[in-house]
């Protein structure tokens, strides 16, 4: 298994470009399932997810085809022919489970297993089932299956999720767009990986308005045709990237991203004072003094998200004062804290808030990645620290960002994987 090497203590400085989002590529390549022909989809990271995501269409009889050095990948979807999605690609990554909306939509069956991914907390998918049930569709489950049939079409529903999810919103999304009648999505989730989707949907021919509002409209069509879509730039590297530069005393360019996504996370990082100019496609981030302790508290979009509470704990760790994060969305997402006190963090948890006394030099240590983002505000945290810090489990790391230790390199960081 490889591990990430830090030596830290270096400011960063220069130019980093973001790539397109993770969380709005896995989403997409499902949708690819609801139409015949050739879909191209542009600037798609190379991520480990996403090449799960590509094995599991081609296990559904997809053509798949990714070429790594023009960040592109064409899909050809005339010859789907299973509408059951293999165990042992669905449970790496819940993700997975976005092809159910589609495969039921278009075949009028889906047969997917119970999910994996991150263990960072419950995320069930009796939403997702719910959706379904009230386009029509006939659920069962059992032996570690999900299992949705409809006989002919599903049909439009107004539907009201208790909770506003990302996956569910996509999934009765995707299934809807060729159910017949109209469909609403009430508390629907409205980040913009969303909009996104509905954005490449809308170039397949489907009718749908409200994206990016609690509010989802849905007016079903007989067919769909291929296209061609950019997918956003990754909202959460952008992110990263720019407390990494808060955290080592840098300035550091962020190209390819959209501010407008990032309002949270550059509101707090202002909070903090830390300095941020946007531009278009571009945020500069300059660290002139050590930040000030702020209070987090995640939120669903637009709100401060739940993907950057740990990059954020890891930062706060080095502000002057006490600070407060608390976790709204998952229950066990601090899972990285303890892997942080072992570098000198100071941190104390009380139910779902994290308490913070930052202002502390952190000192390398061998530290595990428990999940993605924890594995995230692991590199921040070596970044900064003084002497080596050892981050094992790196796997999780990459399912979310592209080459982050050749990208950090070329900033100035001393990181290497072995």
């Amino acid at each position: 298994m490889s591990v990430f090497l830090i030596d830290g203590g270096i400011p960063l400085k220069g130019t980093v470009r973001i790539s397109g989002a993770k969380n709005a590529i896995l989403p997409a390549l499902a949708a690819c399932l609801l139409t015949d022909g050739k879909t191209v989809l542009k600037d798609v990271p190379n991520l480990e997810d996403v090449h799960t995501m590509c094995n599991l269409l081609a296990s559904l009889g997809a053509r798949v085809n990714f070429n790594v050095e023009k960040r592109e990948i064409t899909i050809e979807t005339t010859s789907v022919i299973e509408d059951t999605a293999p165990y042992e690609l669905v449970n790496t990554m819940r993700a997975s489970f976005l092809v159910m909306g589609p495969l039921l939509a278009r075949k009028g069956r889906a047969r997917v297993p119970l999910p994996g991914g991150c263990a960072i907390g419950s995320r069930p998918v009796d939403l997702h089932l719910k959706g379904f049930s009230a386009l029509g569709a006939t659920i069962t489950t059992g032996h570690g299956y999900v299992e949705a049939r409809v006989n002919g079409r599903l049909t439009g529903a107004r539907i009201y999720l208790d909770f506003p999810s990302v996956g569910a919103t996509e999934n009765i999304l995707m299934a809807a767009v060729l159910a017949k009648g109209q469909t609403v999505i009430e508390n629907a989730a409205s980040e913009p990986e969303i909009v996104d989707l509905a954005t490449m949907l809308v170039s397949m021919g489907a009718n749908v308005t409200g994206a990016g509002t609690d509010t989802i409209r849905v007016i079903g069509t007989d067919k769909l045709h291929p296209t061609e879509h950019m997918v956003i730039p990754d909202r959460i590297e952008a992110g990263t990237y720019m407390l990494a530069a808060a955290m080592t005393g840098g300035e550091v360019n962020i190209e390819n991203t959209m501010a407008d996504h990032l309002k949270p996370v550059i509101a707090k990082l202002r909070e903090a004072g830390v300095e941020i100019t946007e531009e278009f496609n571009r945020i500069n981030v300059r660290a002139v003094r050590r930040p000030k302790a702020v209070d987090v508290k995640t939120h669903p979009y637009p709100g401060f998200p739940t993907d950057m509470q740990a990059q954020m704990t890891a930062f706060l760790s080095q502000a002057e004062g006490t600070s407060m994060v608390v976790e709204t969305i998952f229950e066990n997402r601090f899972m990285h804290i303890n892997e942080l006190k072992r570098m000198g963090a100071r941190i104390k948890i009380d139910g779902r808030t994290a308490i913070i006394e930052g202002g502390v030099q952190l000192m390398g240590a061998q530290v595990r990645a428990t999940d993605l983002r924890a594995g995230a505000a692991l590199v921040l945290a070596g970044l900064c620290a003084k002497d080596r810090t050892e981050i094992s489990e790196i796997h999780h790391v990459d399912r979310g960002y592209e080459a982050m230790e050749q990208k950090l390199r070329a900033l100035g960081a001393r990181i290497v994987r072995v």
